[in-house]
């Protein structure tokens, strides 16, 4: 049996050959086996093999003996904001996000929405799927489960509607799930929503959704200057990513979104804990001082900011991939509570949302996320060490390398997923000495690769 689907943190493989109904309903039953859960939250999201993989692992939890709440078509955040507020013992969701079209996966958390990784439970349910299986003594029940307008109750717990104004938002669901919560959200608020791909469709008519990608963009900015949007929002397809552009239609860094979250939180919570990622720090660091709160640094990837959260209670935590992470939603991600954030911002301050951001990149310029394909990646990494922690002002290792100088600093990472290295780097009010330095690494790892 081909169980490549597994991977570090979720499920992913193309159906049918990688993940199909067959596997699916193993997976249910090796999930009930070996986390024990009775009572389980199912959702799927809007591709076109999701409701039979649902029906399938469903099936699969039943007939080990588990108690199914199907809620439906929804986003990954839903799942795990059912089974937390419900006390369910576990949520899965069907989705494989922003993959290509013919492919899908699963994402598993536990009691509380902590999330089933490869270690601690992941590889157990894979390994179990080989075994053979027979009944539970009584098979579980199943039942549908309303969930959205306890959900979106939640999720405007996060902002002060008094205070919201009208303004025009661009919204560009990329034909995922996002659409049906915005329709949702939209009785509540004073905002107009300018619906770019709207309406949820696997077959992915404008491309899947993945606003990383420089061409998936478009779309949205040319929306927001069209109808003179305060802002864009884009998601990816299961929407706990979400993307921002402003008044001009400029895609913003997801470094800079999480300083302007974290600073937002903090003004509501006065204070409190803030995690963030390695890669880009200065500016986060500044504004979560000045908001007075603590910044505190975690190893990237959802499991380990979740966890560093729940050790610190930490208020928020933020990846500047666009992953933002909240106490009272169970430590999880959200890309429905950072844009409502956002809004209620600008509505606020008055100001834009590029008037917002352009003096955070000014005052710390970053590179962005730049890939290379490495032969070597532990060597060039080594080879780096050694030549820039000469004078350096600290070195660190929490994930991959970072080394900070007076002005400037960089980190350097290998990926978990793919064959290559990530470099970022960010400098204090001085564009051209970080675009100088991140040449100046590019060229020395080009040669470190080619010898």
């Amino acid at each position: 049996m081909d169980l490549s689907c597994f991977k570090a943190y979720d499920l992913r493989g193309r159906v049918p050959d990688q993940l199909n109904p067959t596997l699916a309903e193993k997976i249910g039953r090796a999930y009930v086996e070996i986390t024990g859960a009775k009572k389980v939250i199912v959702g799927y999201d809007i591709r076109l093999s999701s409701p039979d993989i649902t029906e399938a692992l469903s099936s699969g939890l039943m007939a080990a003996g588990a108690d199914v709440y199907d809620i439906g078509l929804c986003g990954t955040e839903q799942v795990y904001f059912a089974t937390s507020h419900y006390g369910m013992d576990g949520g899965i969701m069907v989705t494989a996000s922003h993959n290509p079209k013919d492919h899908n996966g699963m994402k598993m958390v536990g009691p509380e929405s902590r999330p089933i990784s490869s270690d601690n439970g992941l590889n157990d349910i894979r390994d179990r799927v080989l075994e053979p299986f027979a009944n539970a003594p009584e098979q579980g029940r199943y039942e549908t489960l309303e969930v959205m307008s306890a959900y979106v109750d939640h999720l405007l717990g996060y902002i002060d509607a008094a205070s919201l104004k009208p303004m025009t938002i661009v919204c560009n669901a990329g034909n995922g799930g996002a659409g049906l919560v915005i329709d949702e959200l939209e009785q509540h608020l004073p905002f107009e929503f300018v619906k770019v791909h709207h309406q949820p469709d696997g077959h992915f008519p404008n491309g899947v959704p993945n606003p990383i990608l420089p061409d998936n963009r478009t779309a949205t900015a040319d929306a927001v200057i069209e109808h003179g949007a305060a802002m864009g929002i884009a998601w990816d397809g299961d929407y706990d990513r979400c993307f921002f552009f402003d008044e001009n239609g400029r895609f913003i860094e997801g470094y800079y979104v999480v300083g302007l979250l974290a600073d937002q939180f903090l003004r509501k919570t006065g204070g409190g804990k803030v995690i963030h990622d390695p890669r880009l720090t200065w500016n986060t660091l500044d504004l979560v001082k000045a908001a007075g709160g603590e910044a505190i640094e975690s190893k990237t990837g959802h499991a380990f900011i979740k966890q560093r959260m729940r050790d610190e209670d930490a208020v928020y935590g933020g990846e500047m991939s666009a992953h933002h992470y909240f106490r009272d939603f169970a430590y999880c991600d959200s890309g429905m509570i950072p844009w409502l954030l956002i809004a209620e911002r600008l509505c606020q301050s008055g100001q834009t949302l590029s008037s917002l951001i352009d003096a955070r990149i000014e005052a710390y310029p970053a590179s962005g996320e730049i890939n290379r394909t490495i032969n070597d990646p532990p060597k060039v990494i080594a080879a780096i060490e050694a030549k820039y922690s000469v004078g350096a002002k600290s070195v660190s290792f929490v994930d991959g390398l970072s080394v900070e100088f007076d002005n400037w600093r960089f980190n350097l990472r290998m990926s978990n997923t793919e064959p290559v290295v990530r470099l970022n780097v960010e400098s204090r009010a001085d564009k051209a000495l970080m675009e100088e330095k991140t040449e100046e690494l590019l060229q020395e790892m080009d040669r470190l690769n080619t010898n």
